[in-house]
């Protein structure tokens, strides 16, 4: 074909739209989700779900990109405040960790509340319009919510009475876990989840509070035998975005990316009730063994622990209605 004007003009214009195509739109808007968590957690894959499915809802103009592992440089404890100064737009936060900035934000953890999911799913009724007002004081929005599993308790031996638990050095994650296994009689320990398994292995420690999908995590079956379905306390993490990045997105989009947290949200704790499950079944097919906690063992647990709920109470009086509201409603 002969080479003139017409020709010149028509394969640049083909060439101009082709290149255009592949670059994004200007209304597509980019979001870095913070997460301490490690790629393989639940949590992050949730996370990750929920941001292709934004995306898609979206039709590709909200995009999130979940950063796991903290490798954006935030802590666990700095999550909220990272969302709230917008040094990130959006995070997935352990809520419980976030009482240095609300007391508040720990009436979730309080020792011997909830006894099960169904009951904190109870209990969620009544305190997530409390975490919202306070993520909004924080400027961000909660899309979702997800609770981690049900807690344990890890020995070496068989216990059947509240004074079998005396002097065991027990790993607890947070100061709150510490002093609800001291409070049994057990000596807490604080410590980091990269201590532990070097802490098991020494003997540093014989026992060990946390859940069941940590317990297949370590590898307990090397170290322990017995598991206590305690439900010493709960715990759940919250994704947040902030306020300023929220209102920069069309009203559209922002139903569209509700809709989806409140279609995935039920999908959600779903998993972390399987991820129970099926991490109680790993260890026990790896030789360790359930033990029911008897109701006169129970019974004494509690009352050993009711001072520190009371305690908290004390120091946090807004929580004191929300609890008596959640014991009110169990009746």
């Amino acid at each position: 074909m002969p080479v003139n004007r017409r020709n010149v003009l028509s394969a640049a214009f083909a060439g101009f739209m082709l290149a255009t195509s592949a670059l994004p739109s200007y209304a597509e808007t980019r979001l870095n989700m913070a997460d301490v968590l490690p790629d393989s957690n639940f949590m992050v894959k949730n996370a990750m779900e929920f941001a292709d499915a934004v995306k898609t809802a979206t039709n590709g103009d909200v995009v999130i990109s979940v950063k796991a592992g903290g490798s954006l440089g935030f802590k666990g404890p700095d999550q909220l405040t990272a969302v709230r100064d917008g040094l990130v737009e959006m995070a997935d936060i352990n809520i419980s960790q976030q009482v240095g900035v609300d007391p508040l934000f720990g009436v979730e953890g309080i020792p011997f509340l909830v006894s099960s999911m169904d009951e904190l799913k109870k209990y969620h009724e009544i305190i997530r319009p409390v975490f919202e007002d306070l993520a909004k004081k924080n400027n961000q929005k909660i899309l979702y919510m997800v609770p981690s599993p049900a807690q344990y308790v890890y020995l070496k031996v068989m216990v059947d009475k509240i004074d079998d638990f005396k002097g065991i050095p027990v790993r607890g994650a947070d100061k709150n876990t510490v002093d609800i296994v001291s409070a049994l009689g057990m000596a807490g320990v604080a410590m980091p989840w990269g201590e532990l398994i070097p802490a098991l292995a020494s003997g540093r420690v014989d026992g060990v509070a946390t859940s069941a999908t940590s317990g297949v995590d370590g590898k307990f079956w090397e170290f322990l035998k017995y598991i206590y379905p305690t439900n010493h306390t709960w715990g759940s993490n919250m994704v947040t975005i902030n306020l300023d990045a929220w209102n920069a997105i069309p009203t559209e989009e922002q139903a569209a990316i509700e809709k989806v947290a409140a279609e995935l949200e039920p999908k959600f704790w779903g998993v972390s009730r399987q991820g129970d499950v099926d991490s109680i079944k790993t260890m026990t097919d790896n030789g360790m063994e359930l033990v029911e906690i008897s109701p006169e063992l129970r019974a004494q647990m509690k009352e050993r622990a009711a001072a520190l709920q009371e305690a908290f109470l004390e120091r946090v009086p807004d929580a004191k209605p929300l609890v008596e509201k959640f014991k009110t409603s169990m009746n």
